[in-house]
């Protein structure tokens, strides 16, 4: 390692093989962080919970990278059987899913987690993390230190080690923490709703920066804590990913989400949509195909069935990250969905990003002049839909149906999108760190 390299310590649950938008980010940081004069070294769990495990992400960690681990204890095994799951079974994000239809066991498991698991069930991990830590960085010191939450335990990783040893800290929010939209689904009693904002705030006062990932979470941050530092960096696209792929779409017209739909990304009318034009456009029948990556809740499969959607829905359950960028560009439209939140005008889903690298029209369905609206809008890229916006929706896609038959291919937004390559926003996070050190 160069001598003039200065050294940053990330401490971050989600690593290879852990699948997921959730370990992307950080992934691509570390990738290019030697670009810029930094030297990451990881501290990760040895034996974490993972949701899903993608080993093709397992190629992007750089060469010779110091990657610790430390051994963690969570309470999804006693989740597990708590709730009658399988050991095996492999948990969402969170023990807190979907609202409908708990059972009493899991009513009583989101009380406990909301409660005696402040800020998350990862919090066993805290205290011997700050205790190895210190000791390793007596030994090896570090310019600056980074925590990647969620989890939010990672940040009281952070904020001990700050305290103890005066290091730069940045902490780096992938999602909001008391303003996450399943928040006030803890069924929080005073004390730990008080307990969460104390910590949070905490922390925002204390680290030297705070990143997030969208203007919107920015604002909602800033409003409750003006006086901390915060700065945007989204997340992205990586150039990388789609060498050599062919830019060539497949035969049909297929419009593809990439991603996992869950009911809260359900959106009733656009199924009514496609519904309609199947059934008024025999020609569009006969050409189009949905294609459908990802898990997808059996409520919604439910709906696609009851419209008589099922014979144009191929759906491939899961794909590593490494396959994506291929499938993306097989299709002709893509499809974004935005989550039924309260902050849902904040959120920028990861893969709107892959979207705009893969040179594809997008029809995002959402709330219109969200923060992924505003980046589809200065881009170019595509348009997004609210549920009012029915037959606007059903004329879009029937203008692309109109360009796939003629052979009209535009991706005239390619320029635009620069500023979100993975090895730019890299850059940006150096700055950062490099005025902060």
């Amino acid at each position: 390692m160069p001598k003039n390299r200065k050294k940053v310590l990330i401490i971050t649950y989600y690593w290879p093989p852990s699948g997921g938008s959730g370990v992307q980010r950080w992934v691509k940081f570390v990738k290019y962080l030697r670009h810029f004069g930094w030297e990451p070294i990881i501290y990760t769990p040895l034996n974490p919970e993972f949701p899903e495990i993608d080993n093709s992400l397992a190629k992007e960690i750089p060469e010779g990278l110091e990657i610790i681990k430390t051994p963690i204890w969570e309470p999804y095994l006693i989740y597990k059987k708590f709730v009658g799951l399988d050991q095996s079974t492999r948990l969402k994000t969170g023990i807190v899913q979907e609202k409908t239809n708990l059972s009493f066991a899991k009513k009583l498991s989101v009380w406990i987690r909301g409660n005696f698991f402040i800020p998350d069930a990862r919090k066993f991990w805290v205290k011997p993390s700050v205790k190895y830590l210190s000791d390793y960085l007596l030994k090896k010191p570090v310019d600056a230190i980074v925590t990647n939450g969620t989890p939010h335990s990672l940040h009281l990783i952070g904020l001990a080690l700050k305290k103890k040893n005066n290091i730069p800290w940045l902490a780096d929010f992938r999602d909001p923490w008391t303003n996450i939209d399943f928040f006030d689904d803890l069924m929080l009693t005073g004390w730990a709703r008080k307990k969460h904002y104390s910590l949070e705030k905490e922390v925002l006062n204390t680290a030297n920066c705070i990143t997030v990932t969208s203007p919107g979470t920015k604002a909602d941050f800033l409003d409750l804590y003006p006086k901390s530092k915060i700065e945007v960096i989204t997340n992205g696209f990586d150039n990388s990913d789609f060498e050599g792929i062919d830019n060539q779409p497949d035969k049909n017209f297929v419009i593809a989400h990439i991603g996992i739909l869950t009911p809260s990304r359900n959106h009733p009318f656009f199924w009514d949509v496609l519904k309609e034009i199947v059934e008024e456009q025999p020609q569009f029948a006969k050409q189009f195909t949905l294609r459908l990556i990802g898990s997808v809740d059996a409520s919604i499969q439910k709906e696609i069935e009851e419209r008589n959607l099922t014979s144009y829905v191929e759906h491939i359950h899961q794909l590593p990250h490494s396959e994506i960028p291929r499938e993306l560009r097989k299709a002709r439209v893509l499809l974004l969905k935005i989550r039924n939140a309260q902050n849902q005008h904040t959120i920028i889903p990861g893969k709107i990003f892959e979207y705009l690298a893969a040179k594809r029209p997008i029809i995002s369905i959402g709330p219109v002049g969200s923060d992924s609206d505003q980046i589809l809008r200065e881009s170019k890229a595509g348009k997004t839909f609210s549920r009012t916006e029915k037959q606007q929706l059903k004329e879009e896609i029937l203008q692309h149906y109109s360009d796939f038959k003629s052979g009209i291919f535009s991706n005239n937004f390619e320029n635009r999108i620069h500023q979100f390559s993975r090895k730019m926003l890299t850059e940006k996070l150096t700055g950062i760190l490099n005025q902060i050190s």
